[in-house]
């Protein structure tokens, strides 16, 4: 059985690592609520953006453009994919990183061939210790995503994509679906299709004619860069949120395993506190019995010998 002392510097070092997980949740929060203010104040221009694709969707005209698929529907030829993968730079965050990586893996098996580009110091580690070729790694940018750096990336993937190097994109990141579970998803980037935007029925009940100047095809061409480039930020703030949040519930939890611990330990330590003490008092009191019976007989010693 340990001792106290052992008991007492276990339950310092509880403590000490208790003020660790205290803090790392207290800047997860605050880093959370500033990921998604930035986002808020961004989100309404990329709506926007939406919203006009489907406009030109809504017109009867076929859109011949790289972006969207013919009306035919997807060519025989397959060609080489993108898969843009989000995962974070550190760890201590749950299983978020672990099925960002699962879902990008469900990929790869379906689509042999894929070139990889990773977000996130995680995500390069898991690849280049499992062999993974990696097309492209974007350091720096899971724990800071700005607009500036999914412009970068966007612009890399459409060189590609323009360049016919590759055929599809897609992105793998995590969506909060609320504050206490998160789903890691994969989404065809590009080429859309009509059916991904269609228009409910208040949309359709208005019966507005838009004009497209020089035409519909000119005006996607022209604004999809953009909404690439929006999506990716989403995708990157969205999953950087989810990272944050999940770090919260993993130091929540951490924090609540300290607490059960430091109460066990505690009764731990005053049980067996208790215990020496008592035994201390017995040993007082025998030594006190023995002292007297001691003192006793030589009293009586004493006696006789007068």
């Amino acid at each position: 059985m340990a001792s106290t002392k052992e008991i007492k510097d276990r339950i310092a070092s509880v403590k000490d690592t208790q003020k660790i997980t205290s803090a790392m949740y207290l800047i997860a929060s605050t880093k959370l609520t500033k990921a998604k203010r930035e986002l808020n104040d961004t989100r309404p221009y990329f709506n926007e953006l939406k919203t006009e694709i489907k406009r030109i969707f809504r017109t009867p005209n076929n859109i011949d453009s790289p972006y969207v698929y013919p009306p035919e529907g997807e060519p025989k030829e397959r060609g080489t994919y993108g898969i843009l993968v989000i995962t974070a730079d550190k760890g201590l965050a749950g299983s978020y990183n672990q099925n960002v990586i699962k879902e990008a893996e469900h990929l790869l098996a379906s689509y042999h061939g894929s070139k990889l580009y990773v977000v996130g110091e995680y995500g390069r580690r898991y690849y280049e210790n499992h062999n993974i070729p990696i097309e492209k790694s974007f350091l720096y940018t899971a724990q800071n995503p700005t607009m500036e750096r999914a412009r970068e990336i966007s612009s890399i993937l459409l060189e590609e994509f323009h360049n016919k190097t590759l055929s599809k994109i897609f992105v793998v990141y995590t969506d909060m679906e609320n504050a206490f579970n998160s789903k890691a998803n994969s989404t065809r980037l590009i080429p859309l299709h009509r059916k991904e935007f269609q228009t409910t029925k208040e949309e359709k009940e208005i019966h507005i004619p838009f004009g497209f100047y020089p035409n519909e095809v000119e005006v996607l061409n022209s604004i999809m860069p953009s909404y690439i480039s929006g999506f990716i930020y989403s995708a990157l703030v969205d999953s950087f949120c989810c990272e944050q949040n999940a770090r919260m519930n993993a130091m929540k939890s951490a924090n609540d395993n300290a607490e059960k611990l430091l109460s066990n330990l505690s009764l731990q330590y005053n049980t067996l506190r208790q215990a020496e003490i008592t035994q201390e008092i017995n040993e007082v009191s025998a030594g006190a019995l023995a002292l007297r019976k001691k003192h006793r007989k030589e009293a009586k010693k004493w006696i006789l010998v007068r």
